[in-house]
């Protein structure tokens, strides 16, 4: 496995507690995001190292940097139809053009003039930005925000196939780690991740991103 992992509880004190953070693996090149699928796609995913077969490009996916956000919404792989949890690696460059594309799923008064115009960009958009609650790995809410963006059209066409630069199959690890949840964490290990900077004022504006320094 590619993943640098490390232990739960020697990461969860560097997190931010509170704000809107994007927690990732990351280096100069690339950034993992996280998506769950049934077999027929993400065995294919896994296999030729791009979305093709089953994978329908005339829905929305989704895609989460942030690994036990994942783990919330799959169910930690046992939900149906998420049973094939992949980590993918993305050109990071292409991330930071996901990010300056997205539109709230929801209106946000500072960020629009009015209703309308949010409605109007969020028709015309290719890319959604949800924030939702974080998770502890038992699956209770954080004060954290977790991000989430949804990519349709070209730009889930151009991801599928073009910005992807691998993608491994983390099934058995994701398994053996749902184990080791419980009350303390003390045997839990999870792909080690930091806070992601992004550069680009405007988009940090966008976003909502709040403030952090390690």
């Amino acid at each position: 496995m590619r993943l640098i992992t490390e232990p739960y509880l020697s990461q969860v004190s560097r997190w931010p507690k509170t704000g809107r953070h994007i927690l990732a693996q990351y280096d100069d090149q690339s950034i993992i995001v996280y998506q769950a699928y049934r077999p027929a796609i993400g065995n294919f995913a896994a296999a030729h190292g791009y979305f093709g077969g089953e994978f329908s490009l005339d829905r929305m996916s989704w895609i989460k940097p942030n690994f036990l956000w994942m783990m919330y919404r799959s169910g930690w792989g046992t939900k149906a139809g998420q049973e094939v949890v992949l980590a993918i690696w993305i050109k990071r460059s292409a991330f930071d053009e996901i990010l300056a594309m997205a539109i709230h799923s929801s209106y946000i008064l500072e960020l629009y003039p009015n209703r309308n115009a949010w409605q109007t960009a969020l028709k015309q958009s290719q890319v959604r930005l949800q924030w939702d609650p974080d998770r502890y790995p038992s699956g209770a809410k954080l004060e954290r925000r977790a991000i989430q963006l949804g990519l349709r059209g070209k730009v889930l066409a151009t991801y599928a196939k073009d910005w992807i630069l691998n993608i491994e199959d983390i099934s058995d690890f994701v398994q053996k780690q749902r184990q080791n949840i419980n009350s303390d964490c003390t045997e839990l290990i999870t792909p080690r991740e930091t806070v992601y900077a992004v550069i680009e004022k405007e988009t940090q504006k966008k976003l909502e991103l709040s403030a952090w320094t390690e």
